[in-house]
């Protein structure tokens, strides 16, 4: 597939430039650093559909911006570096110039994957991503998923305020460095995604509007403003170009798709699936990951590994913090049969109504466990909390260890969130580097937000909510890495290699063929769920989140307990006691 949007090296060392502009009459491509200085400006020449093109020699290296109709200058929007910023001019870059120390690399399968979200900005940029590496290999990490990289404003923000999708952000480092980190992720057999945004740009610095309205829809509107129109072929190129650059010019391993309900053409996503699969060599392992309201579990037979369970997250934090409010409401009643029904099922709601009256879901008994990535906390679950508290202020220590041997013992595929895995206790807070009136509408909104919390009803509380555009919101969301040291951090950082030690032994060399057996409650907050891996060993959960002990079903005797947790658990026989979980494998291959 030849690239259509942007600048786009050549095999003879010129450039390509092209721009879609159907509302503009003219473009002129400016450039500056060029070495031939007499011909600084381009007539770009106007093609069909919107098109406009131009073909420069030796561009590499050169900074440059496109002129609409004498007006207005723009960066551009395919931009693959900004080394001044969303603001200032694009550069040209040559994808192929960075020697990967790595060459063989063809990934890891979907089963092997234990991933592990990070911001890049708090993280110190792509180097201090990087110093972390090794300590996250030997933990049992297999994977980095790195939070959106999209250029935005400014030099701070959480991330799904991208306006330039292909310029990685300038702020944590150039391309190459980039490249560098992946590259040593490899090197230690570690995966690499990219959360991706394709459902909106962000609100400041998308010049989009201003010569390509046909990029937006008039007739449906999101959160974040007008709809993109997925039903244009050039916006479906943009973008799919866009995925295809992360996998094949930064061999990335994977992408999450951030929020594709606020994407009305369904079919763009099934479109871009398929052009993965299709271009890229089919010895590579590509992942392929669905955040998704609406659990479109059709979705998952169309070219997607899996989808982000929020159903299951909702569920285990209602049972573990008694939130009740907001989206919780929906998992607040017959909570403990709703853990079982994710268990065995995958999504909660397949079809049923939730607390608006909507229908949610399609049925999803069928998928394999690894269809589902599960999760306690995640940059959302925290940073979209009023406050960014972590998980660990929010309930007790042996529920929180309980849930984290089912999470990382479940045949579905786990998620950690940067600092979860050695108790940190530092918030992860909304953050953005916007000034003026912006900066105010955005500060304002954000305290709007959770005007239906108790706790935030009147504005006098609502004003105690860090500002996102404080510098010290993102200074408060920067992991401490010396807390490491302190021996409470170092007793959960031990907990989680323990259990993960124990996911590579035991699960995951058989999750490949896995199938959910049932899932029944016990009693209130307190389940028992099997699996049939792919060996057909029988893997079984038994996780008691209430303050009392409760009677378990009887088990084989050749089943073989790996894991327990909780006081006085390893003289239980067919109880188990408060606050505790029993994982035991039958007739293990």
């Amino acid at each position: 597939m030849t690239p259509q949007h942007g600048a786009q090296v050549q095999a003879d060392g010129s450039t390509r430039f092209s721009l879609w502009a159907p509302n503009a009459r003219n473009v002129t491509l400016v450039i500056a650093g060029r070495v031939m200085a007499d011909r600084p400006e381009v007539v770009m020449t106007a093609e069909q559909d919107g098109w406009f093109t131009a073909r420069v020699p030796e561009a590499i290296g050169c900074r440059y911006r496109f002129r609409i109709d004498h007006r207005l200058e723009v960066p551009d929007p395919a931009s693959r570096w900004q080394p001044e910023g969303a603001a200032g001019p694009s550069c040209v870059i040559d994808p192929h110039s960075y020697s990967w120390q790595v060459s063989d690399w063809l990934g890891r399968p979907w089963h092997e994957t234990v991933l592990y979200e990070v911001h890049p900005g708090v993280m110190g940029g792509y180097s201090g991503i990087q110093a972390q590496l090794s300590r996250l290999a030997e933990m049992g990490v297999t994977a980095i998923e790195l939070m959106p990289l999209n250029e935005v404003p400014g030099q701070r923000n959480w991330g799904y305020d991208g306006v330039l999708p292909f310029a990685p952000q300038s702020s944590y480092g150039t391309p190459e460095q980039l490249r560098q980190l992946i590259d040593q992720a490899h090197a230690l057999g570690l995966m690499v995604f990219v959360d991706v945004v394709y459902n909106h740009f962000g609100p400041e610095g998308n010049y989009l509007g201003e010569y390509a309205a046909d990029f937006f829809r008039t007739d449906i509107v999101t959160p974040w403003g007008p709809a993109i129109d997925f039903r244009r072929q050039a916006v479906r190129s943009f973008f799919c170009e866009n995925a295809l650059m992360w996998l094949q010019d930064y061999r990335v391993d994977g992408l999450r798709l951030d929020a594709v309900h606020a994407i009305s053409e369904q079919s763009f996503l099934v479109e871009l699936a398929s052009q993965v699969r299709s271009v890229l060599p089919p010895e590579r392992h590509v992942h392929l990951v669905l955040e998704n309201e609406h659990n479109n579990a059709s979705l998952l037979a169309e070219g997607f590994d899996a989808q982000w369970n929020d159903d299951g997250h909702n569920t285990l934090h209602a049972l573990l913090t008694g939130e009740s409010e907001s989206y919780y409401s929906d998992f607040a009643t017959d909570t403990t049969h709703k853990l079982a029904r994710c268990l065995q099922e995958g999504f909660v709601y397949q079809g049923e109504p939730n607390r608006h009256g909507v229908a949610r879901g399609e049925p999803s008994g069928e998928l394999p466990p690894t269809a589902f990535v599960l999760f306690l906390q995640n940059h959302d679950q925290v940073g979209n909390r009023a406050l960014g508290e972590r998980l660990i202020h929010l309930t007790e220590q042996p529920a929180l260890k309980a849930a984290t041997a089912l999470l990382l013992l479940s045949p579905m595929i786990p998620l950690l969130f940067m600092g979860e895995e050695w108790g940190s206790e530092q918030p992860f807070q909304f953050f953005t580097d916007y000034h003026d009136e912006l900066a105010q509408a955005v500060r304002e909104g954000r305290r709007n937000e959770f005007s239906e919390f108790s706790a935030f009803a009147d504005a006098v509380a609502r004003n105690h909510i860090p500002d996102p555009n404080a510098a010290e919101t993102f200074h408060a969301s920067q992991p401490n890495w010396s807390d490491l040291e302190l021996p409470k951090h170092r007793e959960w950082a031990d907990y989680y290699r323990r259990l993960l030690q124990l996911r590579h032994q035991h699960i995951i060399p058989h999750l490949v063929g896995s199938r959910s057996e049932a899932a029944h409650v016990l009693a209130d907050k307190a389940v028992t769920a099997s699996w049939t891996l792919g060996n057909q060993s029988r893997l079984r959960i038994d996780l008691n989140l209430s303050e009392t002990s409760v009677t378990t079903p009887p088990f084989a005797k050749a089943a073989k307990v790996i894991f327990a947790y909780g006081e006085d658990v390893a003289g239980a026989a067919n109880h188990l006691p408060p606050l505790s979980v029993v994982v035991r494998v039958e007739a293990e291959a």
